[in-house]
């Protein structure tokens, strides 16, 4: 069965400017997500989170590696139709930026109409007028159709856990570029270097 999300040995390296170069950052995935999910994704600030929403979505270009999306290789896709495979909200906005590397005649059309991965990076849940529960139904409903959703929070209130832990299903830590996926809530802030970064939001 081909999965419908599969970063292969998926890298993006970042070098500073100038000679010697130097390596400045390093992210690694390898991740297979074989059926619908939501996957709760959190990290520092600068441990890559948002380069991989990137990556998943074609609007970053690998060192090496790719990244497949139901078997379809999202960096071939032509350039206006990669959203229609992966499709990347950051806070209350849509991604469309793509680095174009090729000509789109010379690459392929994406084959569907309609996103088959949602990814919102650290959207704004606001606490009043029944946001937060419009926004998990959305997620549930797209989950029920058999998409994908990748769900990444920056906790700063217990509530953010809260939401993680209603809307999610498994866990992708992101730490100094590397990935460590967890199978629930329970094992993710039982991890010692979870704990470490969620520290006063950690549970008891």
């Amino acid at each position: 069965m081909t999965p419908l999300v599969h970063c292969e040995r998926l890298v993006k390296r970042y070098f500073a400017k100038g000679l010697p170069r130097r390596e400045t950052f390093a992210l690694h995935a390898d991740l297979v997500v074989d059926a619908p999910r939501t996957i709760g994704v959190l990290g520092p600030n600068g441990s890559g989170k948002t380069t991989l929403f990137e990556l998943l979505t074609g609007s970053n270009t690998p060192t090496s590696g790719r990244v497949l999306v139901d078997g379809r290789d999202v960096h071939r896709i032509r350039y206006r139709e990669r959203d229609r495979l992966a499709i990347h909200y950051h806070q209350s906005y849509q991604v469309r930026a793509y680095r174009r590397t090729r000509p789109s005649f010379m690459l392929e059309p994406a084959g569907r109409d309609r996103p088959l991965v949602h990814l919102f990076d650290e959207p704004q849940f606001a606490i009043a007028d029944g946001y937060i529960g419009f926004m998990l139904d959305f997620m549930h409903r797209l989950r029920r159709d058999g998409h994908v959703v990748f769900l990444c929070v920056h906790p700063n209130e217990p509530f953010h856990l809260d939401i993680l832990r209603e809307a999610c299903e498994r866990f992708v830590f992101v730490h100094k570029g590397r990935l460590t996926e967890f199978a629930d809530f329970d094992a993710l802030v039982a991890d010692e270097a979870v704990r470490a970064y969620l520290g006063r939001l950690a549970p008891h």
